[in-house]
């Protein structure tokens, strides 16, 4: 079959409108197509004078203002203060930049729609052709109804409707992307009507648990809501089996569900003669291994000892003075020994467990920063802290009526962030642990030497660090073993960073035969009572340890020996995952426990 690019001229002509006599069926063709009026019509020039007049003027402009700004900068001119002609050139600048803009952006558009439409007419092109192919293969086999006729058939008199092709990408979408159904539970009328006045925006989400009395039916209907809003599906994100009243008001808002982390156990852990099972929420494989595997070698060694060296939670409010020999008049009231005891008593009325240890200050410039320090008991201490700074900056303000108080948090505290402050002072409980390991514990358990451990600390854990301008990270993983344990137990997980400030040692004793290996960490922030450490699946975790709630007979005792657990879990971890490093086992055991066999490609978001 001959095909050919449908002509300008018809194909064919008939002497008369007979199609049965043997002549082939002419179409008649699309009438041409009317140009559309351009936007550059409405120019007083032609465009191409316009465009060069533009062009000239935006130049020039250019480059008078240039030689005005020398000239000012040489004779030390202000270059705010602007003469008549160069506002005169300014205002043409403008107005030059905003045609070329235009002009650009205008041809950028009939650029697109003249090839929208040159692809819309090539399709009808090509249907048409495909018309007319049909027709003209009839023709050549004996006219437009010898293949009628032979199937005994009437031909064909009407015009033949296009042949649009086939669009593969639409298909493919249809069968593979398919977007997963969103579930819907079985509603009563009533919550219907209260989910689709959420999704119209009527009733906001927040307020369903006050609405309602009723926490469980409240995250059920914002769940619900939330999926009619965005069209996604959370059928993978559990509702039942959480108890939503014991997080009302304290630690989580509009829940519409939970999420599962597995909990895993290391140990025994034998840390100051007592054995522990240390709970780890996490889902890096691995991780759980090597510290069980490092809880071993030091319960074949005979255990390791941890010493609290400090115990206090900081706060460091701002405040600023119109002077700065104000703020260090401050500044030296403060820290005077004699006026301390004032401030402590002003200090504890916040709180029966609450004792303000010191007070510490920088000032920089007319802003004066104080660092409280305080002992919390069993409760991490944050709002405990601020309450009692609160009674001592109202105290303040009657002494320092100047006084302006720019925020109860000036970072010089410091909170979730990486600080010096709290690498060299500690913030929360300051713990050293360490331990001996024997030499054939370093061998057998650990696979390794102990040189080997000694000298991959110096070069990665401290020299390594230091390279990398470290700010209290001299370790191999710390922050690994803290996030699982503080998961785990129901801590704030976003103090793990300052949490995880570590210096891992490591050095070769009793004639270089065996390890002596230990982990400082200045600011460990934990508690027992209070945030995440109430929820019943942290709650049992901190059973397991022995810590959980506050202990009456000694405040604070539970908390500070959960500080000691995570740094001997922390000792536990390094050991190992340092030992496997020595040994060129990391990458081998991470393939083994860390690797998924799921096919990542079936995984699709709904």
């Amino acid at each position: 079959m001959d095909v050919r690019r449908r002509p300008v001229k018809p194909l064919y002509t008939s002497k008369n409108d007979d199609v049965s006599a043997g002549e082939p069926l002419m179409i008649p063709h699309k009438q041409q197509q009317v140009s559309s009026p351009k936007a550059s019509d409405a120019l007083p020039l032609p465009l191409y004078l316009t465009n060069g007049l533009f062009f000239t003027m935006f130049f020039s402009v250019m480059y008078f203002l240039l030689v005005r700004w020398r000239e000012k900068i040489r004779n030390s001119i202000p270059l705010h203060v602007v003469t008549l002609s160069e506002l005169v050139a300014m205002v043409s600048l403008i107005a030059s930049v905003i045609y070329l803009l235009g002009f650009f952006g205008i041809g950028f558009v009939q650029s697109f729609v003249s090839r929208s439409n040159s692809d819309t007419w090539d399709i009808d092109d090509e249907n048409e052709n495909s018309e007319h192919l049909i027709i003209e293969e009839d023709s050549r086999r004996g006219g437009s109804c010898v293949a009628a006729t032979t199937l005994g058939c009437t031909p064909p008199v009407r015009q033949i409707g296009p042949m649009v092709p086939q669009q593969p990408g639409k298909v493919a979408l249809s069968v593979a992307e398919k977007p997963a159904p969103i579930i819907t539970p079985v509603v009563s009328d009533d919550d219907e009507e209260i989910i689709v006045s959420v999704v119209q925006g009527k009733t906001p989400s927040y307020s369903l648990e006050s609405k309602l009395g009723d926490c469980k039916r409240a995250a059920s209907i914002r769940k619900e809501a939330l999926q009619r809003i965005t069209g996604k599906s959370l059928e993978g994100l559990p509702l039942e089996g959480f108890d939503y009243e014991s997080i009302l008001g304290q630690c989580c808002e509009m829940p519409v569900g939970y999420v599962q982390i597995p909990v895993g156990i290391a140990g025994p852990l034998l840390l100051d003669g007592r054995e522990y099972s240390v709970p780890m929420a996490t889902t890096e494989g691995c991780l759980v291994a090597s510290t069980n595997r490092g809880c071993k070698a030091i319960f074949a060694s005979g255990g390791a000892d941890s010493v609290l060296l400090k115990d206090g939670m900081t706060r460091a409010p701002v405040v600023r003075f119109n002077t700065a020999k104000r703020a260090a008049e401050l500044k030296f009231f403060v820290e005077d020994p004699l006026n301390f005891e004032t401030l402590s008593l002003v200090f504890n009325k916040s709180s029966r467990f609450a004792r303000l240890q010191s007070i510490r200050c920088a000032i920089a410039g007319k802003n004066l920063y104080m660092r409280f320090s305080c002992s919390t008991g069993d409760a991490m201490g944050m709002n405990m802290v601020s309450k009692g700074v609160q009674n001592v900056l109202d105290y303040l303000q009657n002494e320092y009526p100047d006084m302006d108080v720019i925020g109860i948090s000036g970072n010089f505290c410091s909170d979730k962030k990486p600080a010096a402050v709290n690498w060299i002072e500690g913030r929360g409980k300051s713990v050293v642990c360490e331990a001996i390991i024997k030499e054939e514990v370093v061998k057998k358990v650990l696979k390794t030497e102990v040189a080997a451990l000694v000298e991959l600390n110096v070069l990665k854990n401290l020299t390594g660090s230091a390279m990398a301008g470290a700010l209290g990270g001299f370790n191999a993983h710390a922050s690994n073993i803290v996030s699982a344990v503080y998961l785990a137990t129901g801590q704030d997980p976003a103090q793990n960073v300052e949490s995880s400030h570590c210096i891992t040692m490591m050095e070769a004793v009793n004639d270089g035969k065996d390890l002596h290996v230990s982990v400082t960490m200045p600011s460990i922030e934990v508690g027992t009572v209070g945030g995440g450490t109430q929820l019943a699946s942290q709650s049992a975790c901190l059973n397991l340890l022995g810590v959980k709630g506050a202990n009456r007979e000694l405040p604070g005792s539970n908390a500070r020996l959960l500080a000691t657990i995570v740094a001997g879990s922390v000792l536990a971890g390094e050991l190992s995952l340092m030992s496997a490093i020595s040994a060129g086992q990391l990458v081998k055991s991470h393939m083994k426990y860390n690797r998924s066999s799921k096919d990542v490609t079936k995984v699709t978001s709904s």
